[in-house]
């Protein structure tokens, strides 16, 4: 007999059993949660990912996702997602145990390597955020049309103090929205404004 989370065998709120006139359905099972962990980048290709396909009501797939390195995250202000590996996970609200085992759960918030948004913020902009001093990339020589709207572009450019200092780190903060264990994918977005400010203060708690 497995877990079930059907309301059959539970009593009346009077106290009272209730009559069980059917069978047990297998909808109604309650499998083990995927805990799903993020691989270090030692491991090798084939065990960096790690997803099972799960045949669950109406003949559908639900993928569980046993082990990820990477998802698509986006950059809400800069309208853009990349595909980029998770590094470490930071903080969990509801148990820090989840980040001690760095296990990958909805509203996580991780490290992500800030490589393509830093390659694509130079194509765009024409500013290299890895670097402290001298960002700008176009130089003093003629430039072309297109050149010329990406410098354009630079002057209306603002760009937060905390995502800054993080590109410079290349560890940049995000939360994962999508669920791992249901979607077998662990995607986000990028942390910014008020958000960004809360989790830094929280982080920094935590050290003390």
């Amino acid at each position: 007999m497995g877990i079930s989370r059907d309301s059959k065998h539970k009593r009346r709120a009077t106290g009272g059993r209730m009559p069980v006139h059917r069978k047990k359905r297998a909808f109604e099972k309650g499998r083990p949660i995927s805990m799903t962990k993020l691989t270090t980048q030692s491991t090798t290709i084939t065990e960096k990912r790690r997803i099972r396909p799960v045949r669950v009501r109406g003949g559908h797939l639900k993928f569980r996702a046993l082990r990820l390195c990477e998802g698509n995250f986006s950059w809400g202000s800069e309208n853009i997602t990349r595909k980029t590996k998770i590094l470490d996970v930071k903080y969990n609200a509801t148990n820090n145990e989840l980040v001690r085992t760095k296990t990958l759960v909805k509203n996580s918030i991780v490290e992500i390597d800030s490589t393509p948004f830093r390659e694509w913020y130079k194509l765009h902009y024409g500013i290299d955020l890895g670097l402290k001093k001298d960002r700008t990339v176009l130089g003093n020589k003629e430039k072309s049309r297109h050149v010329q709207k990406r410098v354009k572009r630079t002057k209306a450019q603002a760009l937060e103090k905390n995502i800054e200092e993080q590109f410079v780190s290349q560890r940049i903060l995000a939360c994962i929205t999508s669920r791992p264990g249901q979607s077998g994918r662990a995607d986000g977005y990028i942390l910014e404004g008020k958000e960004l400010e809360f989790y830094i203060r929280k982080l920094q708690s935590k050290k003390k």
